[in-house]
């Protein structure tokens, strides 16, 4: 009896320390988390089930304007909900101004409406995916080396009128140089000419995170086609919306627009 007691007491702290959920990463406006939690688990976090690998790795993001408390719930092994609050640090963003645009570059002409939205449809329907393999452990690799020309948040102002905040990270070089697949994934899209954003690649890296490639002079790539990280998708170009040559990349997590910047380090030097 008294060695069933030792046994259960010694069990019990790495039980309830196996169903709690462990995170790390950014938890910040614009960061990805990575949690792990017992297999078996189920966690829920901003109004949806969080997909777990069969290793019980899972992620989570938080938006532009997340708000600066949010719950994180898992159900283990007792089907007992359990909660941890998390906190958000709020970040401060910059205000861009671009003038000298072409009107119908920043009042989209009527008769091209229906392409955007015909366009934007199909964005949303990769942005939903809730791919099974976790292609995103692969790690975050820069896509191009240049110059940074635009960052994550910044609200910017077109011709005198504000617009919607910049949810990507621009980086300018020269035309034709070759952009890579910054982390392994699927191919969701590869369109030569959408209205806003041109030459355009969408990578599926599971778990609902995507990632976008825009301007691009031309895309490699596609759809389907599976890429491992640092494969080349694209080159470089200035097409769609674009003042001048540059790779626009952006990440989601569903509907949650992150920052690409807080998963990579420095620019590397040419």
């Amino acid at each position: 009896m008294r060695l069933w007691l030792v046994f259960t007491l010694l069990l019990w702290p790495w039980a309830a320390l196996a169903e709690a959920p462990v995170l790390t990463g950014n938890l910040v406006q614009g960061g990805l988390v990575h949690g792990r939690a017992a297999p078996g688990t189920r966690v829920e976090f901003d109004g949806r089930a969080v997909r777990l690998s069969a290793k019980g790795t899972f992620i989570i993001g938080f938006g532009r304007d997340f708000p600066g408390t949010a719950p994180l719930y898992w159900y283990g092994a007792d089907g007992k909900q359990h909660s941890q609050t998390l906190t958000i640090k709020a970040r401060h963003y910059r205000v861009q101004r671009i003038d000298g645009l072409p009107k119908k570059m920043v009042t989209p002409p009527r008769e091209v409406l229906a392409r955007i939205r015909r366009e934007n449809g199909a964005i949303g329907a990769v942005r939903a995916k809730d791919s099974p393999t976790p292609w995103h452990e692969s790690g975050f690799l820069w896509p191009l080396r240049g110059r940074i020309s635009g960052v994550y948040g910044s609200q910017r102002i077109l011709n005198g009128k504000p617009r919607r905040p910049h949810f990507g990270l621009d980086i300018a070089a020269k035309t034709g140089s070759p952009v890579h697949a910054s982390t392994d994934g699927m191919v969701a899209l590869a369109e030569g000419d959408l209205y806003y954003t041109g030459g355009t690649v969408m990578l599926d890296h599971g778990h609902g995170l995507t990632s976008v490639y825009s301007h691009l002079q031309s895309v490699t790539v596609k759809p389907g086609q599976f890429v491992r990280q640092g494969q080349r998708i694209g080159t470089l170009g200035a097409t769609g919306r674009a003042t001048g040559p540059h790779l626009d990349w952006r990440l989601n997590w569903f509907k949650q627009r992150l920052d690409p910047a807080l998963l990579v380090g420095p620019m590397p030097k040419p």
